[in-house]
């Protein structure tokens, strides 16, 4: 999907190790190999958060100090428009190895390994990190995830984001602007792939969509999705209309009476 993009305006961030799809394109990569690398880069890129104390990551502090190791970023980071994700699944597990060896998630009657303290702290590493990359209002920040399908007792199937812990699965759909899940569909001419991006669509997949203008199914291409979303009426000019299924089903079963 990152080759749906355009190259001269996108950075992509390679966690997964896995760029064999866009080998030969021409797109600018960087690959943090340490959670301290992720939080380093998601400073220099998004700037400094004023409202977080000097020893805080991502307060003024730590955005200088990322300056002065990586260059003014008002010069490196101009030309880019779309930071791509991939992946947060692996960002998650980097973040969990890292909460790991803190003394924080030690025992201080034992000093083994408090793994509820461990999962706090990278749940709230984990939404930190993604809030301050989802908040830089001059670029497209796209996450990608895997998405993990999950049948429960009842024979019911559940889809859930692959990454560790509960809490950044659970909280991160209501932090974005877009939810899209890509999956294989079953179509009269054999399966296809689509964007999945209606909430209420028949197959039960996580999707959401903020900006209003998207159909449930959307060709698998982010270049024009993106386009897409940033076209056609403001939302603040889109009515806000409301049907009712009961008096709806009774209107048509009149209809079908006459």
């Amino acid at each position: 999907m990152a080759r749906t993009l355009e190259p001269n305006t996108t950075l992509f961030m390679d966690l997964e190790a896995g760029d064999a799809a866009i080998e030969g394109y021409p797109i600018d990569v960087i690959r943090p190999q340490t959670w301290a690398e992720c939080r380093d880069f998601a400073c220099y890129i998004g700037g400094p958060n004023p409202s977080l104390s000097e020893d805080q990551p991502y307060s003024q502090a730590h955005y200088d100090y990322v300056v002065q190791t990586y260059g003014d970023p008002q010069e490196i980071m101009a030309k880019f428009s779309t930071i791509f994700v991939d992946s947060i699944t692996v960002a998650g597990r980097l973040c969990f190895q890292w909460c790991q060896q803190q003394p924080e998630s030690r025992s201080d009657r034992t000093g083994k390994l408090d793994t509820r303290a461990a999962y706090g702290m990278h749940g709230r590493e984990m939404m930190a990190w993604l809030t301050h990359l989802q908040h830089i209002r001059a670029k497209n920040v796209i996450f990608v995830g895997i998405l993990d399908e999950v049948t429960d007792d009842y024979g019911r199937k559940q889809y859930a984001l692959q990454i560790e812990g509960s809490k950044t699965g659970r909280e991160l759909p209501g932090i974005v602007d877009e939810v899209i899940t890509m999956a294989v569909l079953g179509g009269d001419n054999g399966p296809f792939r689509a964007f999945v991006c209606g909430a209420l669509n028949e197959w039960g997949y996580p999707a959401k969509d903020r900006s209003g203008r998207l159909d449930t199914l959307e060709e698998p291409h982010l270049g024009k999705l993106m386009a897409k979303m940033s076209t056609g009426p403001l939302q603040s000019e889109r009515p806000l209309d409301f049907v009712d299924p009961n008096a709806q089903n009774s209107s048509e079963g009149e209809i079908a009476n006459a």
